[in-house]
């Protein structure tokens, strides 16, 4: 793997955990696809540092499980401004 690969990878999953981003909000912020950020912090961090991974993996699953409310929310907000 590349080192500069390695160094995104491993810069994208500091931020997440830091600030427990989602993988949208990590890549507007790196200016990287939501895919590639995917890939970084689910596949290639595992084999780069398998404890940060575990950190990560917590909180994209938190925000896995939220993602239905943040949608609605902002369902909500949109139809809101409308009127």
């Amino acid at each position: 793997m590349k080192e500069s690969i390695k160094a995104r990878t491993l810069t994208e999953a500091e931020y997440i955990v830091k600030t427990k981003a989602t993988v949208r909000d990590t890549a507007k912020t790196f200016e990287v696809s939501k895919s590639t950020v995917h890939k970084d912090v689910s596949e290639r961090l595992k084999h780069i540092d398998i404890s940060l991974y575990r950190e990560v993996k917590k909180i994209l699953d938190f925000n896995l499980s939220e993602r239905h409310l943040r949608g609605g929310k902002a369902t909500k907000e949109k139809y809101a401004k409308k009127q």
